[in-house]
């Protein structure tokens, strides 16, 4: 299949390739501040949370359950009507979000490992549902997005989601561990970044077209494994970061059309220890407003507009799987100014939320959901 690319692409990508910006890493004490609080430790790979304007918090088992934290408890019943998962591996039970006019349609978006087909293996679907939490069901299930082909690779779904202002619902897919099929081949799902109406339509200004004319839903491409993405609202900028070979990990400013780069140019090596590519920059590909070597295996990435932090209010906040802290990063415009090491030893971080509550709520591998409470 032949994707034409816009022209503007030259002129985007000179506009951000000089936001890379390498910024040492401070370490501050928040705990003085701020305490953690176990909420639940019932929960193994809490891979998402969102909180429900009636404050309950939504939680992807990654296994293949939605789960329902209530009035201090997790409740024993997950909530039914998922499509069938393919838990293996990376894949399962994904990432969650709910829709901007949530308490009006009650629609809950989410991404899963799907089969889907007769071929084996899976890929990264997108699935919007009505949810009703008095009888802890979904209905209405209706799927936007699902990448194709297959594979029998269980690593690199991606996947997150997140609306901008415009209602555009925007979702990632990794390159499914095919790093030299996929992202770079416009054709192929895996490796991108992509934009939808929230009823699954392709808008009409995104930048790819395919052999027949039709638009795609890609928006970008060249990425590794995007497990982070977030919505500035002072900027309206979409942020994303990703997951690197052996250190490179990124965060990336999101535009119409760029090219991420991967598996092309990259600030890592191979796992082995091996020169991966003698690139770093290539004409053409964007630049990473911030990369980390060694990698921090970040997952998990909101906005902190919340009057509860002080201190964290107007910043970005990271989680490590690596290093078990949290990264909390200072964006002014299309640029990465600083990042704080916070809450060492919290744990190996899955997800991040900040609440309708105003609270931030931390998802931890193995040791279940804990809140951050300021102190008096």
């Amino acid at each position: 299949m032949k994707i034409r690319i816009a022209l503007l692409l030259v002129i985007l990508v000179s506009a951000y390739s000089s936001a890379y910006d390498s910024q040492p890493m401070r370490i501050t004490n928040l705990e003085k501040h701020i305490a953690t609080s176990a909420i639940t430790d019932d929960i193994d790979i809490p891979w998402a949370m969102v909180q429900l304007p009636t404050k309950e918090i939504l939680i992807s088992e990654r296994e293949g359950e939605l789960r329902v934290f209530k009035e201090g408890s997790l409740l024993a019943q997950p909530i039914s009507g998922l499509p069938k998962i393919q838990a293996k591996g990376q894949g399962g039970l994904l990432d969650l979000a709910l829709h901007p006019d949530f308490a009006n349609n009650h629609w809950l978006y989410f991404t899963y490992a799907s089969k889907a087909e007769k071929s084996s293996g899976s890929n990264t679907a997108l699935m919007r549902a009505t949810l009703n939490i008095a009888t802890m069901a979904l209905s209405e299930q209706k799927l936007l997005y699902k990448a194709t082909p297959n594979s029998k690779q269980g690593r690199h779904f991606g996947s997150r989601i997140v609306f901008d202002e415009k209602g555009f619902v925007y979702f990632s897919v990794g390159d499914r561990g095919q790093r030299d099929v996929n992202p770079q081949d416009l054709s192929k799902d895996g490796g991108k970044i992509y934009r939808l109406h929230d009823d699954g339509r392709i808008p009409k200004d995104n930048p790819f077209l395919n052999e027949n004319g039709q638009t795609t839903a890609v928006f970008s491409y060249g990425h590794r494994n995007p497990q982070g993405l977030s919505f500035d609202p002072r900027t309206n900028n979409v942020w994303s970061h990703e997951h690197g070979p052996r250190g490179g990990d990124e965060v990336n400013l999101i535009a119409k059309g760029l090219n991420y780069g991967w598996p092309v140019i990259s600030y890592g090596i191979n796992y082995n220890g091996t020169k991966l590519t003698d690139h770093t920059e290539m004409p053409g590909m964007a630049q990473p407003a911030l990369y980390w070597k060694p990698s921090i295996a970040p997952s998990g990435m909101i906005y902190i507009s919340s009057d509860k932090y002080p201190s964290m209010q107007g910043k970005f906040l990271v989680g490590s799987l690596k290093f078990g802290h949290l990264v909390l990063l200072t964006i002014k415009g299309n640029k990465v100014i600083s990042q704080e090491k916070v809450f060492e030893n919290i744990g190996r971080v899955r997800s991040v939320m900040q609440g309708v509550d105003g609270y931030i709520y931390i998802g931890i591998d193995g040791g279940g959901i804990k809140k951050l409470i300021p102190k008096s």
